[in-house]
């Protein structure tokens, strides 16, 4: 489960980027993060992932209190976290299977679960086919299904898509999001940040929408209508 409650955040440079956000998000759920660029998408992301600290506020994530949690227990933190980026982030020179068995082995699991887990998650992106494949040799779809594999390869109770179809077609897109869908099915809750209108419009989903820092609206009708994006 995630919690925000009444968090603020103001930056070094006196920018002010989140202004008493508050924002619960149940296990297993399903929810889009929308608003224009600026409006403190990111810094969301970056504070649920622990890479900084409110200004002011708690937040709560799988249980930690992100508040007090002390620097060595984050990386137990992001454990319980798979985050997927808009660029895919793999290691260009390791093949898929690699990726992900240097994403296990990073956490110290043994070789026996490694061999099982990547099979299943593979199979579960639908890319078993591609396990010698580079990332050079795959489409921006089949990189991006990689990028969502090796998120899920630990277990993750949660899954944060960041602008995770921002590079790919609008068809790409859509089977992204159908894949997340399925994932979420699964039992993994799934937060994705995104601005694109039209794509979150295609599902009937949570929409929580954030301008100038602030949630100016949360609801479960799966329509977003901010008209600035």
């Amino acid at each position: 489960m995630v919690r925000l409650i009444d968090v603020s955040k103001a930056y070094d440079n006196g920018t002010r980027a989140l202004e008493s956000v508050s924002l619960r998000i149940e296990d297993g759920g399903f929810v889009f993060l929308v608003g224009p660029s600026g409006s403190g998408k990111s810094t969301i992301v970056k504070l649920l992932t622990g890479e900084i600290r409110p200004t002011s506020g708690r937040i709560m994530v799988n249980g930690y209190n992100l508040n007090t949690i002390r620097d060595g227990q984050i990386p137990f933190m992001r454990r319980t976290l798979g985050v997927i980026f808009q660029d895919f982030r793999l290691i260009e020179k390791k093949t898929v299977c690699e990726n992900l068995t240097f994403a296990m082995r990073a956490v110290g699991t043994s070789p026996k679960e490694i061999r099982k887990r990547v099979g299943y998650v593979l199979e579960l992106v639908g890319l078993d086919c591609k396990l010698s494949c580079r990332p050079c040799e795959l489409s921006g779809g089949e990189q991006q299904r990689v990028a969502i594999a090796r998120a899920l390869v630990n277990n993750p109770s949660m899954i944060i898509a960041d602008e995770p179809t921002g590079n790919l077609d609008p068809t790409r897109s859509f089977e992204i999001m159908l894949l997340l869908e399925r994932i979420n099915a699964l039992g993994t809750t799934v937060l994705v940040v995104t601005h694109e209108k039209e794509l979150v419009n295609r599902f009937t989903k949570r929409v929580v929408a954030i301008d100038g820092g602030r949630v100016v609206s949360d609801g479960m009708d799966g329509y977003y209508q901010n008209e600035k994006i």
